[in-house]
This record gives C-alpha cells, sequence and structure tokens, in this order.
C-alpha cells in the first residue's frame, strides 16, 4: 500500500488511548476466508462503507464490507462526535466563484438533510449514541470575531432557514459558557454523540440487513475484468460493483485513481476524567452545548453528559511517538488556556486520526472516472459524522444506477483535482500549519 504518513499513523498507537472503545464493546466480526462473491464489495467499515451496505442490503443485493482492522476503528470511531453541517472546507466566495450560486446554496442545503437523515437514521434503529447538544454553537475566540457570528447567522437564516440564537458577553457565563470568549451563536441543526456507539450500531444493522462484514481483511490488490477480483490476506472476493469507502486511512494505489487526490492530516482529542459538580462551577462551564471556535486550528469541544469534557484540536502533520507527545503536550496547553480552573484535571484519554481534505475543499461522491462500476466518496474535511454518513446512501442508490433519493449537490458530483507534491503532498501544508501556530490560531 503507498499511504503517504508514516507507518505510525496506522498501527495502534494513535489510538491506544482512545476514550470511545472504553465506553463499548467491539463484536468480533470474522476475517474474509475462501471464495467469497457478492454483488457489492465495499471497503471501509465506517461511516460511508456502513450506511451504504445497510442501504443495499435492504434492497436486496448482496454486500459484503471488507475491514483492514474492526468497524470504526479509523476516524469513524475516534473523531469529536460532532453530527454537525459540513463536508466543505471553501469558502460561500470560493464555492459560488468556482460553481455558481446554485449549486452553492444547494450544497448548503444538504449540510442540513445530512444532519437530518443521519439523526432519523439512529431513531429509526434504535443506536443509542450518547446523543445530546441542541445544535451547534460557533464561540467567538476574539472581539473581530463577533462579526463573523453575525455573518454566520445571516447565513443560516439564508442558506438553511434555520435562525439562529446569538449570546452576548454579558450572558455568556448565565449560559453556563464561561471562558476566554466575547459572545456564542447557537444554530440549531445536528447534535453531539458517541462516534464508536453510532458507528458498531450501524454495523449491526447493516448485519441484520443481510450484509457480510469481515474485520481483518484488508484489501491488498483488486484487478478488473469484467467484474472486481479483491484479494485479502485470507479471501479472494469477486464482486460485480465495488465502492472505496477509506478517506483519510486510503492508499494511492487502491485504486490508482486515488494518487494525489485526497490529503489526510490529523485530528487530535482528549478527554478529562470525570468532573465533579464543584470544578464544574468553578470554571462556570456546564452547558451540554458542542462548541468550536473559528481558528484556523480549530478547537472542538464539549462537557459530556457524564460530566467527561471532550476537548478537540486540528493540527498534526507528523506521526512518531514523539510527535504524539508533543501534539500532547500542545493540545493540554490550549486546553488549560481556556479552562484555566481544570489544569488540575488528568486527561486520560489522548489520541488521534486522519481526516481527509481535497485540493478542491470540496468533497466528492461518485463513480472513479475510467474504473467502470467503481465508486468512492472522500474528504469531509473533519465533517464526516453526518456527511460521510449520508455519503453512503448517495452512494447506494448510484451503485444501483438510481438516482439519488437524497440531494446530491452538483458540487459532490466534481471528481477532485489532484494535489501537486504526489506523495509528498502532506508538505503543502507545513507551512499554513507553522504559520497558524505563531499566530496562535
Amino acid at each position: 500500500m503507498k499511504r503517504i504518513f508514516p507507518a505510525h499513523a496506522y498501527s495502534e498507537a494513535p489510538r491506544e488511548k482512545c476514550y470511545w472503545p472504553s465506553t463499548i464493546e467491539t463484536p468480533d466480526y470474522p476475517a474474509a476466508t475462501g471464495d467469497v462473491h457478492a454483488d457489492v464489495a465495499i471497503i471501509g467499515a465506517g461511516f460511508t462503507g456502513l450506511n451504504a451496505a445497510l442501504h443495499l442490503a435492504k434492497a436486496g443485493l448482496e454486500v459484503v464490507v471488507l475491514e483492514a482492522q474492526t468497524p470504526g476503528w479509523g476516524a469513524s470511531g475516534r473523531n469529536g462526535g460532532f453530527c454537525c453541517m459540513g463536508g466543505s472546507a471553501a469558502s460561500d466566495q470560493i464555492l459560488k466563484l468556482q460553481y455558481g450560486e446554485d449549486a452553492r446554496r444547494e450544497f448548503r442545503l444538504a449540510e442540513v438533510e445530512s444532519t437530518n437523515y443521519t439523526r432519523e437514521l439512529i431513531a429509526q434503529h434504535g443506536i443509542d449514541a450518547d446523543i445530546h447538544s441542541d445544535g451547534e454553537t460557533l464561540m467567538a475566540h476574539t472581539r473581530g470575531a463577533i462579526k463573523d457570528l453575525e455573518r454566520t447567522a445571516e447565513k443560516s437564516e439564508r442558506d438553511h432557514g434555520v435562525t439562529s440564537t446569538f449570546i452576548p458577553e454579558a450572558d455568556l457565563a448565565a449560559n453556563g459558557m464561561r471562558g476566554p470568549f466575547f459572545a456564542a451563536l447557537t444554530t440549531p441543526v445536528g447534535v453531539a454523540l458517541n462516534p464508536l456507539k453510532y458507528v458498531l450500531g450501524l454495523a449491526d444493522a447493516a448485519s441484520q440487513a443481510g450484509a457480510r462484514i469481515h474485520s481483518h481483511s484488508p484489501v491488498t490488490a483488486i484487478s478488473q475484468i469484467g467484474g472486481f477480483t479483491l484479494k485479502t490476506p485470507g479471501a479472494t472476493v469477486t464482486a460485480k460493483r465495488v465502492i472505496f469507502a477509506t478517506n483519510g486511512y486510503s492508499s494511492d494505489d487502491l485504486p490508482g485513481w486515488m494518487a494525489g487526490r485526497y490529503l489526510p492530516t490529523q485530528s487530535n482529542v482528549i478527554v478529562t476524567r470525570e468532573l465533579t459538580d464543584a470544578e464544574i462551577a468553578d470554571q462556570g462551564w456546564s452547558t451540554n452545548q458542542m462548541c468550536f471556535d473559528d481558528r484556523f486550528l480549530m478547537h472542538y469541544f464539549r462537557l459530556m453528559p457524564n460530566k467527561r469534557m471532550l476537548f478537540g484540536m486540528r493540527g498534526g502533520l507528523f506521526s512518531s511517538p514523539r510527535s504524539d507527545a508533543r501534539m500532547h503536550a500542545t493540545i493540554r496547553k490550549h486546553f488549560e488556556a481556556m479552562f484555566p480552573a481544570w489544569t488540575h484535571v488528568q486527561s486520560p484519554f489522548s489520541w488521534h486520526g486522519l481526516l481527509s481534505i481535497s485540493r478542491d475543499l470540496t468533497p466528492y461522491t461518485g463513480p472513479i472516472p475510467g474504473m467502470k462500476g467503481a465508486f468512492t466518496s472522500l474528504c469531509y474535511h473533519g465533517n464526516g459524522v453526518a456527511m460521510g454518513s449520508y455519503a453512503g446512501a448517495l452512494l447506494a442508490d448510484l451503485v444501483q444506477g438510481k438516482k439519488p433519493s437524497h440531494l446530491h449537490p452538483a458540487i459532490m458530483q466534481r471528481p477532485h483535482k489532484k494535489f501537486p507534491l504526489g506523495r509528498l503532498r502532506r508538505a503543502t501544508l507545513w507551512p499554513l500549519y507553522a504559520y497558524a501556530l505563531i499566530r496562535g490560531e
């Protein structure tokens, strides 16, 4: 496999101290063995792959899911659990310039539809995902950022048809949001959840519907003569069609079209021990809202129902035990600066995973050019809980030759351009990350 991060990033080490596996036991799905036949083979058992598997199995197709580790082992089971609007890192101005106003607005509508789809799916299948938070709250970390909140509120009203609630600085403490902030804006779309409970609930639902899920079955080679033949260490899988749903854990040679069309980057999370009521009162942060700021290296955080604080931060372009320790020290420093009353509170859980960005700063969901019968969806720019789930439903229809039953924005139908520098493309982010760290952004 041709992956662009060191092997450490794809090992168990970055996940070793992840909080989510302590909350639920991962079922032991068997590895694929012998000759396996299916209508559709899906590579990757995360939000996208399992949503596709669930819908395809319900439609009566023979589906096999091949996962290199276990369901949710990658980004789907180790993210911050923000089921919210997103998927693109491009501004409205960029989207309008590149795709036109109608396409921009269509994509913004799909953001809302993706969160609604995910919530309805969870409810439909009775998945206990520890849901909380009434939408998402954007925090102004500078006085200048207050203007951004005002623009965001106007945009949500115009594009999403929802009314946001502005909280001025004087009212933050009364709303349980005491900290180094100057205002907040709550948009009532989306929820916070336990991502591993959600993804394992999906796996169970897909399995109950008839999909065959195989853990510890990495695809090492694929060929196409009529249909597809996929090789794993223990099996030969033949399928009429195939879905690549590996996102940040993709390989540049499976298939070759992937090369240079996605850029993995790290997102880092810590979770504290359970806080006491007195500690919560000392800091003055008691809201159950999922919150984030608008820095380049964004912070995202939420007090979970069990009184543990989750704090995440983008950044990290290197992968080794030393760089992991350095990133943990950095995220603790940012956490303590934001919540100084909790400097003594231990964070026994600290981990990171790979999200994926595209050169176009937009997701792609559709067929792989030049590879008839193959499909993919990738690059959700750190917002894969909702958009990655939604994309799986879109793929299920596309694989069957159907017009998607959900809105499939034109922006998500344009295949990604390649990054420069090939396998060295991580270097394109180093100057930006260094500049952001220097500025404290």
